[in-house]
């Protein structure tokens, strides 16, 4: 029987060898305890903000590689799962076999008839449906949402009109009401209701009861083009609803996203999440996440979003390229120095058979974009004279040529440090870019010059959109991005901008796909193999999943 306290949830978030973290929302204050068939048991009590109740229930002491069944009591009601159902995890396998199954751009919209029509299915029902029918040996070990987990900039059509009514009772930010942003979500209740229509909703509900998720922003999970340039910001800071917005995204983004991606000894050491359980009440929780918030939007330093974590013998890094951005015109950085050192030291330290660089933002372009990207940063920042660099900063925010591309400095960081990488004692099997953003799918196997038998195996997989297929021009402009002529094209206009030639070549081996789907990434040994998934819809109109390609990046 289910509770009408629940409100969202349970989302399994980090899943360790011996350790898991339970994530909920509930519409009253109270005491939630998660009970696993092994015996060991976790409980907490919500804290409260904005009237939302949540709680982050660790376990650990679970045994390792290990399929646990649990269920949930609230206020010792079961609330979790269904009469007739069951809900597991599955344990991390220190020695095993990891697959990842990860993407992004996922719009929340249901799934009526003619939200399938204009935007297809979703490749995360899909991934649930078929886990429905499977043993939880054979489901993903992660499920890695690389950015635009939400659209607040773009909501649908049902949340739209959720959004006029509560402005039109004279509810919400004052901010926004006559604005650009008056059909945009603006405060933390908005927010919620994102992502109650993106995690609600059965299959995608139990896939995340079922599997441990990983989670990164991008810019619609703020707004379009966030923190594309510094005139970007110049000018979006002038709007009325500015701070409203970032209080309401970055709030809600802390407590729907960021949490589930620490671990239980990092949930312990985090002085904010400390400060906020154990606040007077919620008017002062709120006022720090509000604090918080803008802090972190002007001083990237004053906060981390990027994170890591390790299953077995691959690492997964996290990297927030969004935040933690270095705009100044003379120093464009897609992380600053602080965020980059950490990269750096998280990426070298200990000995890794695959490193996995998470990144929303695609490291490896198509061709002829990533010398578009280049050409456009350049002029710019001046290289053609004042006039170009004013049609050239309006191109970039026209266009979203705003990719490691257009940050130069930062696409030859990660360069170096991958050559770094592939030269030291023990390289890894491989070294793989995972992202999305594009709306547009595929892989591209890229060489960085580093000679030797034991060569990483180094490709981009871009997996874009879950769910929000992009429109046929656009389809269209993508194709000839990986035609050879054109990409020739571009790179001699980013050479006439006075861009010096890249010190990496790469192709794109498969692809571009434009379906909605997911990428299933399995690390097992030196080996590295990727299945390409669409979703689709069955004869029954049931959500499913095809697979269109299976590629071995590491053999």
């Amino acid at each position: 029987m289910k509770s009408s306290s629940l409100v969202l949830g349970p989302l399994v978030r980090y899943v360790g060898v011996d350790s898991a973290t339970f994530w909920f929302e509930f519409d009253a204050p109270g005491t939630v305890a998660v009970r696993t068939a092994v015996g060991v048991v976790g409980e907490a009590r919500t804290w409260g903000v904005y009237g939302h109740h949540y709680a982050l229930v660790a376990l650990t002491g679970l045994p390792a590689n290990t399929a646990i069944t649990y269920d949930v009591t609230f206020e010792d009601t079961r609330i979790w799962p269904e009469p007739g159902a069951t809900s597991a995890v599955h344990t991390g396998d220190p020695v095993g076999p990891v697959t990842f199954a990860f993407g992004s751009c996922r719009r929340g919209d249901n799934y009526g008839e003619d939200s399938l029509r204009r935007i297809g299915a979703d490749a995360l029902a899909g991934l649930g449906n078929r886990m429905s029918t499977q043993d939880p040996s054979e489901w993903p070990q992660a499920l890695l949402l690389l950015g635009d987990q939400v659209y607040a900039d773009d909501p649908s059509p049902e949340i739209l009109e959720r959004l006029h009514a509560r402005r039109e009772g004279g509810q919400g930010p004052d901010s926004a009401r006559g604005t650009d942003a008056e059909n945009e979500i603006c405060d933390f209740e908005e927010y919620s209701w994102l992502y109650h229509e993106s995690w609600g909703a059965e299959p995608v509900r139990t896939l995340l009861a079922s599997v441990p998720s990983c989670m990164i922003l991008d810019d619609h999970d703020l707004r379009d083009d966030w923190n594309s340039s510094a005139s970007w910001r110049k000018d979006i800071e002038t709007r009325p609803w500015w701070n409203d917005r970032v209080v309401g995204a970055f709030s809600s983004y802390w407590v729907y996203q960021h949490l589930g991606n620490l671990s239980p000894e990092e949930l312990a050491r985090d002085e904010l999440y400390e400060a906020v359980r154990t606040a007077a009440d919620d008017a002062a929780r709120e006022r720090l996440l509000a604090d918080f918030s803008l802090l972190v939007d002007r001083d990237p330093s004053a906060g981390r979003w990027s994170f890591y974590r390790d299953f077995g013998d691959t690492r997964l890094l996290m990297i927030d390229s969004r935040c933690s951005r270095n705009l100044d015109p003379n120093d464009r950085q897609m992380v600053d120095d602080a965020e980059w050192a950490w990269v750096r030291e998280s990426a070298l330290e200990g000995s890794h058979k695959h490193l996995l660089f998470g990144s929303s933002l695609p490291f490896l372009m198509l061709p002829a974009l990533h010398h578009l990207e280049q050409w456009n940063e350049a002029v710019a920042q001046g290289s053609w004279g004042k006039k170009a660099a004013r049609v050239a900063e309006k191109l970039r925010i026209a266009l979203d040529l705003e990719h490691w591309a257009a940050f130069g400095k930062s696409f030859s960081d990660m360069a170096t440090l991958t050559r770094e990488l592939s030269r030291s004692t023990n390289p890894p099997a491989s070294i793989l870019w995972l992202s999305g953003d594009v709306h547009c799918s595929y892989v591209a196997r890229a060489d960085f010059g580093v000679g030797g038998k034991e060569v990483p195996a180094t490709h981009q997989l871009t997996m874009s959109p879950f769910r929000n297929p992009l429109n046929l021009p656009i389809r269209a402009v993508n194709r000839l991005a990986i035609k050879r002529p054109v990409a020739a094209l571009m790179k001699k206009l980013a050479r006439a901008a006075h861009v010096g030639p890249d010190d990496v070549h790469w192709e794109a081996e498969a692809g571009p796909w434009f379906d909605n789907g997911v990428m299933l990434l399995t690390t097992e040994g030196d080996s590295a193999r990727l299945r390409v998934e669409h979703a689709h819809l069955d004869s029954d109109r049931k959500q499913i999943l095809k697979t269109t390609a299976k590629i071995v990046l590491a053999p």
